[in-house]
């Protein structure tokens, strides 16, 4: 999908891969393997770092399996991962998916084609640009949530975003340092993207394939959790 850059000036560039993870030992073993293969693939300098947020199963085991570097956090949640993850990374491009099986690790090149073509500065891959993916089941309440969040944020931001809460993402190292990151939970992608628009980033959004999750169960709570998203919408466009 890029490989006219890679070939040349792409072998210069160093990206991080950052995967939070908590008792996904189900699939993080697949999702690094896959992670690995299309970096090799796509032939950039990177490094794959999988973050463990106190999981009570083997999932940072499985991972520290397959030689990705490990970071084992007690259990604080997505957002206290994420950061933990960029104060960490190396590499001046940095993304971040999930690992439970939802984002497909062969996109990674979309999500950061902009990045590579200097169109943008932070990249969201989007669940609801993609045609096929609005079929898909996932939970009403999520769309329902989703769209709420979308809508503030494009109200506050004056900028139309279809997915704010999606956490397949590309986005600049010097970005992310410049944010100040402080949320704990699922409320960081809110946090990041309206941090982002106020310091007046590039942001664009990319259609991905979404697969709703099929082992264990999610961990978001769609009351406390997005009693939280509001906040941190809120609160980060004020700051």
């Amino acid at each position: 999908m890029a490989k006219s850059k890679e070939d040349g000036e792409g072998k210069n560039i160093f990206v991080s891969v950052i995967i939070p993870v908590f008792n996904e030992e189900a699939t993080v073993g697949d999702i690094v393997i896959r992670t690995k293969k299309t970096m090799e693939t796509i032939a950039f300098r990177h490094e794959v770092i999988v973050v463990d947020d106190g999981s009570t199963d083997k999932s940072a085991d499985i991972a520290q399996h397959h030689n990705v570097r490990v970071i084992r956090n007690g259990h604080q949640g997505k957002g206290y991962a994420l950061r933990s993850g960029f104060k960490h990374a190396r590499g001046e491009l940095v993304v971040t998916l999930d690992g439970d099986g939802s984002h497909k690790p062969e996109e990674i090149p979309l999500v950061l084609r902009y990045l590579i073509q200097n169109i943008a500065d932070f990249v969201v891959g989007s669940r609801f640009a993609n045609s096929e993916v609005k079929k898909a089941k996932i939970p009403k309440i999520n769309r329902t949530g989703n769209r709420l969040f979308n809508t503030l944020t494009g109200y506050l931001t004056g900028v139309k975003i279809s997915d704010t809460q999606s956490g397949f993402r590309a986005i600049r190292a010097s970005l992310i340092k410049q944010m100040k990151l402080t949320s704990h939970g699922y409320e960081v992608e809110s946090e990041m993207l309206v941090k982002a628009l106020r310091m007046g980033a590039r942001v664009k959004e990319t259609p991905i394939s979404f697969d709703q999750r099929t082992m264990g169960n999610s961990k978001l709570d769609p009351i406390r959790d997005g009693t939280r998203i509001f906040y941190a919408i809120i609160t980060s466009y004020l700051s």
